[in-house]
């Protein structure tokens, strides 16, 4: 309970919220990292699982060499990599790179089962109305899959925000840095100040990304009828979704 206290008493002292070393620029730090790994785990991850979800090919391989990957523990590829040239020049990118090897698993599984699990009816019907493989992406596969392609987005901004205090482990930024600051000064409820924040931090993105899945969900008119076929196919990729992201 006094470290509790302790860390109360840390998180509003408003000397450890200001400064080079204070809260808002160490939590700025860490937003930069979260934001820059998510959307090069997007731009990798995505693509990569609607054209294997669309043709169907590959996906399995594709899929089981991501997750292997997954089996790399981040810190240990962090630490390889800043051994390597590319961190002879900055603590930068050998801390990007790890964390966006991390980012992408989450984001290929989901965004690849989701079109796999639409309708193949439904993909057949527009193919006959005339409709092209890129109309067929982007207005019927991408729009179904909406659910799980959002909850592995919002499994790897979630993971992100929690994995990236390894950064200050490598000497960059971030919330991770009040903790380590902690260990130095031996001040537990530093360490458990900056534990709090980071999962904070996390709550707050994992709130976010659920809001913004609901809203900008392109078929959730249909989805929110019940008994409509988008209604009963919406309540299964989300359960589908709920039994990935467990997995994650």
């Amino acid at each position: 309970m006094n470290y509790l206290t302790g860390a109360w008493t840390w998180l509003t002292t408003p000397a450890n919220w200001s400064g080079s070393d204070g809260v808002w620029q160490r939590l700025v730090e860490h937003l930069e990292f979260t934001g820059v790994c998510l959307g090069l785990s997007l731009l990798i991850g995505l693509p990569v699982a609607v054209v294997l979800g669309h043709l169907g090919r590959g996906g399995a391989l594709a899929i089981n060499i991501s997750n292997a990957g997954r089996a790399v523990p981040t810190l240990a590829l962090m630490s390889v990599l800043i051994l390597t040239p590319l961190g002879d020049t900055s603590d930068y990118w050998p801390v990007v790179i790890s964390l966006t090897l991390f980012g992408i698993p989450p984001v290929l599984t989901n965004a690849y089962v989701g079109i796999r699990e639409v309708d193949r009816d439904t993909v057949e019907a527009a193919r006959g109305m005339g409709m092209t493989g890129r109309q067929v992406v982007f207005r019927v596969e991408l729009p179904l899959a909406w659910p799980l392609l959002m909850t592995g987005v919002r499994t790897a901004a979630v993971q992100l925000v929690a994995t990236a205090t390894l950064a200050a482990m490598a000497g960059a930024g971030g919330l991770g840095r009040i903790i380590t600051a902690g260990f130095d000064l031996q001040s537990t409820p530093q360490v458990v100040a900056g534990a709090v924040l980071v999962a904070l931090l996390a709550l707050l993105v994992e709130g976010a990304f659920a809001l913004a899945e609901r809203a900008l969900d392109p078929m959730r008119p249909a989805r929110g009828q019940p008994g409509t076929e988008s209604s009963r196919r919406s309540g299964l990729l989300r359960r589908r979704s709920l039994t990935i992201g467990e997995d994650l």
